[in-house]
């Protein structure tokens, strides 16, 4: 039996690397954009990226010596992210089937994500109508991750409708570091799962190795737990 006033009352996701193993993509798409410029390009620079803002990262590899425009970055990039996502969607272990859970718990789900809305929509639309009341993505917000703004977005929205919500009870699901420090900016509860960078202990969050398994039910743990 969950005691309400301990239970989880919103789940926040982030997108890449977390609901959807599109790392690669972005990774391929960056360095097919900086061959074609003649700039060579390697995992660690891509690594560096993850988690980001895309105007910082497009920043990034402007300054690496692509000779185009922080939004003609922007817009090749996620053309060619878009373009891969819709030949196969790489969904992380136990993504669906948490989200599924929490569907059924009652528990509302929004995706907070610095990718932009089209890409978002992408994936969400692959999955059950309502599984997200709402997308907070990277062309919402003036600040993105490491910066709170994106998950205050979120529990404003999740406000609206839900007076009584209170920070400490809605968890964020990430995979990056720079998500993490977002989320805890903002109040909500950090939960790491790390896929393409790791993730280090500390007492601001906690480290998940997966989703697979996982219920609502760990979920209100993590949240009495603190």
């Amino acid at each position: 039996m969950i005691e309400l006033d301990t239970a989880v009352q919103a789940v926040l996701w982030d997108m890449d690397g977390t609901l959807v193993d599109t790392e690669p993509y972005w990774f391929r798409a960056e360095t097919d954009l900086l061959a074609a410029h003649g700039v060579p390009w390697n995992h660690e620079q891509a690594a560096a990226l993850v988690g980001n803002a895309l105007p910082d990262s497009a920043a990034v590899i402007r300054g690496a010596g692509v000779d185009l425009g922080i939004r003609e970055i922007i817009d090749t990039l996620l053309e060619s992210v878009i373009a891969q996502v819709r030949a196969e969607v790489p969904w992380r272990p136990g993504a669906r089937e948490l989200l599924a859970d929490l569907r059924n718990a009652g528990i509302p789900c929004a995706m907070v994500t610095m990718s932009e809305r089209p890409l978002a929509t992408e994936i969400a639309r692959r999955l059950p109508e309502g599984t997200f009341e709402f997308l907070v993505t990277g062309d919402m917000v003036s600040r993105g991750k490491p910066h709170p703004e994106p998950y205050l977005l979120a529990v404003e929205k999740l406000r609206e409708t839900r007076d009584s919500l209170v920070h400490d009870r809605v968890v964020a699901i990430e995979d990056s570091l720079p998500g993490l420090a977002s989320a805890r900016a903002s109040g909500v509860v950090a939960l790491g799962v790390p896929n393409i960078v790791a993730l280090p202990d500390n007492p601001g969050h906690t480290l998940w190795p997966t989703l697979e398994g996982r219920t609502a039910a760990h979920l209100h743990e993590l949240v009495r737990g603190r």
